[in-house]
């Protein structure tokens, strides 16, 4: 097959991920947040696959007239803020002017951390929060705490887009990426298990949400507090 062939179907399967957007939004109109989210892991997976293609079959030079970065910022803001900001409004877990706070919130900050130009730090990782709220809303889902504790976490994380903490990328990042890419991997593995048990509070899979999700979240933060000699 030929590169620029190979080159323009990396492309076509990040463009996948606005089907699936598509696909999971038809379902949370219709309040079937559980499809919705198996939709959303799904196009989470193809994601986090098509940047190491894109990277293998140099997308750059053998189809450069598709800005794959672009791309796959658009789809990203659909499926990580959109979708999940509607659905953490439309479920109810957030009542009355609470909703509105976080859907506003959620949008205008992550439409900004989106187009800032510093969101990558040297390592590949995320400096601030990277907006994935689609993962914080299916562990919303799953736990359903109380809403003054759902409202404390976005008004925290929506600040910690632009505070320099950093978030490791689970593929980019190098540093315990033998251990991050797993964990992540698990995840989605657990997030679609949570999503196909309808959330089932006694499902196991809450318990690997939760100790996947700190991991994640918390992993870049302790990558700075311990720095590496080189970087120290």
């Amino acid at each position: 097959m030929k590169k620029e062939t190979l080159a323009l179907s990396v492309h076509l399967l990040t463009a996948t991920g606005a089907v699936f957007a598509m696909l999971a939004l038809l379902a949370a109109v219709q309040s079937k947040w559980e499809l919705m989210f198996l939709w959303l892991v799904v196009a989470f997976f193809v994601d986090g696959i098509d940047g190491p293609l894109a990277r293998k079959f140099n997308v750059k030079k053998y189809a450069p007239e598709f800005d794959g970065v672009l791309l796959d910022l658009v789809i990203d803001y659909l499926t990580y803020v959109f979708i999940p900001a509607f659905a953490l409004f439309g479920s109810g877990l957030l009542p009355g002017w609470t909703g509105w706070f976080a859907i506003i919130v959620i949008t205008f900050a992550s439409a900004m951390y989106f187009a800032d130009t510093r969101m990558k730090t040297t390592d590949n990782s995320f400096s601030g929060f990277p907006g994935c709220w689609h993962m914080v809303v299916l562990v919303l889902f799953a736990i359903e705490p109380n809403f003054y504790i759902i409202l404390g976490i976005v008004s925290l994380l929506s600040i910690t887009m632009f505070v320099p903490l950093k978030f490791i990328h689970p593929v980019r990042t190098e540093r315990w990426r033998v251990v991050s890419l797993p964990i992540t991997l698990s995840w989605v593995f657990f997030a679609g298990w949570a999503a196909w048990v309808d959330f089932d509070p006694q499902s196991w899979a809450h318990w690997g949400l939760v100790i996947s999700s700190l991991y994640l979240t918390f992993a870049g933060i302790a990558q700075q507090i311990f720095p590496t000699k080189a970087a120290a």
